[in-house]
């Protein structure tokens, strides 16, 4: 397996030694994913936190109609999970799953303990994704609250550029909060003049 892509995305927030990156690496699973084959489901008590190296993945919640509200898109270079499971070590409450064949790298929630504890960079490195991830969804939650669906469109398109063309609109309607019909009218009405 080529870890090179997630090491490239490591080596972004901290470096390491040849032998702690030996060491990291040998804590790792891989795991391909086939389309519409979960890595979570509500309920499940999540193995840790997992790094796409291909395809896409998605996290969403049912409401009690069974309406998906999509969470996070993961594509290539992405973490994903269920944060509220693997930090509390509780039934989770998303449905993680690939939109497309994918390939994942996940840490076992006791590895991740060890390599904290093992080489303290990674609490550094995992604090730093944290943060980026609290800031990502604050501001999701503001626009969400405040601008109008074309505006949230744009953003969405702005955040995840390779993926506006190859989602199905019925996916990028429920992550923008819209219905896809109301999607479908606002993608093709005319421009303002």
């Amino acid at each position: 397996m080529d870890f090179s892509l997630l090491l490239e995305h490591v080596f972004k927030h901290i470096t390491l030694t040849q032998e702690e990156q030996s060491y990291f690496v040998s804590l790792l699973n891989v795991r391909k994913i086939k389309k519409k084959q979960y890595l979570d489901q509500e309920g499940d008590i999540s193995k840790g936190p997992a790094f796409v190296t291909r395809g896409i993945m998605r996290s969403y919640s049912l409401d009690k109609n069974g309406f998906e509200h999509v969470i996070q898109f993961a594509p290539p270079g992405w973490w994903i999970g269920d944060m509220y499971s693997i930090v509390k070590q509780k039934p989770g409450r998303l449905y993680v799953d690939a939109i497309e064949d994918s390939e994942i790298v996940w840490l076992w929630k006791s590895d991740l303990d060890r390599l904290y504890s093992d080489i303290p960079k990674f609490e550094r490195f995992f604090r730093i994704l944290g943060e980026n991830a609290i800031v990502a969804f604050e501001n999701r939650l503001i626009s969400t609250l405040s601008l109008p669906a074309i505006e949230r469109y744009a953003q969405f398109c702005r955040l995840y550029p390779s993926l506006t063309e190859s989602l199905p609109q019925k996916q990028v309607a429920s992550y923008i909060g819209v219905t896809p019909e109301f999607l479908s009218k606002m993608l093709n009405s005319p421009a303002p003049k």
